[in-house]
């Protein structure tokens, strides 16, 4: 399921090693770039250099804190482990190149949406007949009747791969993906890919449209420069999510007063153990299902037990999830670049349970209590819902396989548009200032 990995690199600046850490948080002569608030009027990423000229992209801020000095006074200094040392690229200077020309694209659209049929065709068009690329899609979004129908569609329709969720594994022929629609959209693109998973450009054709900052406009310009390889990328973390259950079957145990009339005894047997797996995009979220009792389930922290959950419920959710349900539930909002776990409470009924941020290298795993008066249910970005019974168990670690969004301008310019256009991120009428008052003579 492992994609080919050659397709797909963050580009490497242009800059010594003794620089590759160098940061305006230590070093004075580093400028920050002005950025606006707002969406801006003419969508293009034109702003943003080409690959090809490395020498010519200078970034001009940095998303890591400062390197930590290591030496505490004259004699104490952190002791070296070698296992731990790792090196991340800065990820404002994360963009996207392509060791091979991209040759297969898959365009997922929004069911049900009659709005997006002819930006569907119109992109479809532009995808098969001028950049001879190979288009996927899948193979429902095709037995809508408006494209059925349409006879002169069906030359472009022929040229068409299709698959179907849950079926066909496409993992290994994907270069990348177009989404038509809403968050949602990305949310589905995220999980028919498991393992690694191809770039993505979102256009914003939904209601909310957070994680899809392209605009439909100028789709030709832009989808011709992310083939070119020009373009930002941001590399939203994913959750990878284990769930264990004990598999159990009711055996009738005939002990000779059946035949009486008396009911027989029925025990249950442990056969076994069912394990699934799951790439998460937003969050996982463990709530009391219909019952009428408050969820009530353990949470452990890398095999500790941190709390016990009592409410309706529990979120985990990536930086990326943390403006979906986590912030309806009173979360604080994360950065997708900043490397995190959230634990929000659902209703609490507790006056200090606050919503807490977790290293993303920690293992975390919910469990029912002993003592809970009913099951619980889980579900996956609102997908795969499931019972979790007494036994059951959900470990939660971050993934190794982000999904990388391709940016309109960048990361943090992108995200604080969307926190401004889409959830009017502190909207208020100003403050008027004081009268001056005229000097009396």
């Amino acid at each position: 399921m492992e994609m080919n990995r050659e397709k797909l690199c963050t580009s490497k600046a242009d800059v010594s090693s003794d620089s590759a850490y160098h940061c305006s948080t230590c070093h004075d002569d580093e400028e920050w770039s002005n950025t606006s608030r707002g969406r801006a009027k003419s969508r293009s990423l034109s702003a943003s250099p080409a690959l090809g000229s490395t020498k010519e992209f200078r970034r001009t801020r940095s998303l890591h804190g400062p390197c930590p000095v290591t030496t505490f006074g004259p004699k104490a200094c952190m002791l070296q482990n070698p296992k731990t040392i790792m090196h991340i690229q800065d990820p404002a200077s994360q963009r996207l190149t392509w060791n091979k020309p991209p040759k297969s694209v898959l365009v997922i659209k929004k069911i049900r949406d009659a709005s997006l049929l002819q930006p569907f065709k119109e992109l479809c068009v532009y995808l098969t007949e001028e950049n001879n690329m190979i288009v996927y899609v899948e193979k429902k979004v095709l037995e809508d009747p408006a494209i059925a129908n349409d006879d002169n569609f069906g030359p472009v329709k022929k040229k068409f791969c299709t698959f179907r969720e849950d079926y066909d594994d496409i993992s290994n022929q994907i270069d990348f993906i177009i989404c038509l629609g809403g968050d949602g959209t990305l949310l589905y693109a995220s999980s028919l890919f498991q393992g690694s998973v191809p770039p993505v450009m979102a256009f914003h054709l939904g209601s909310l449209g957070f994680l899809t900052p392209f605009n439909f406009e100028n789709f030709q310009s832009q989808v011709t420069q992310v083939i070119e390889g020009n373009a930002a990328l941001v590399l939203r973390s994913r959750l990878k999510v284990k769930v264990v259950k004990e598999y159990r079957e009711k055996m009738t145990v005939q002990n000779g007063i059946e035949e009486n009339g008396v009911v027989s005894t029925n025990l249950e047997k442990e056969v076994g153990k069912q394990i699934m797996q799951y790439q998460v995009l937003n969050e996982v979220v463990v709530d009391r299902g219909p019952s009428s009792y408050l969820s009530n389930v353990d949470v452990f922290l890398d095999g500790h037990l941190i709390t016990t959950v009592q409410g309706d419920g529990v979120i985990v959710s990536t930086p990326t999830g943390s403006t979906a349900y986590a912030a309806a539930a009173g979360a604080s909002m994360i950065h997708p670049n900043v490397p995190a776990i959230m634990i929000t409470p659902i209703c609490p009924h507790s006056l200090s349970f606050r919503p807490i941020v977790v290293p993303a290298g920690v293992e975390l795993k919910i469990m029912l209590s002993p003592d809970a008066r009913n099951t619980a249910w889980v579900s996956f970005d609102g997908r795969k819902r499931q019972e979790i019974c007494h036994g059951d168990s959900i470990s939660i670690t971050t993934s190794c396989y982000p999904l990388p969004s391709i940016c309109f301008r960048d990361p943090v310019s992108d995200w604080f548009e969307s926190l401004a256009e889409c959830l009017h991120w502190n909207v208020r009428k100003k403050q008027n200032n004081f009268a001056v008052e005229e000097e009396e003579f």
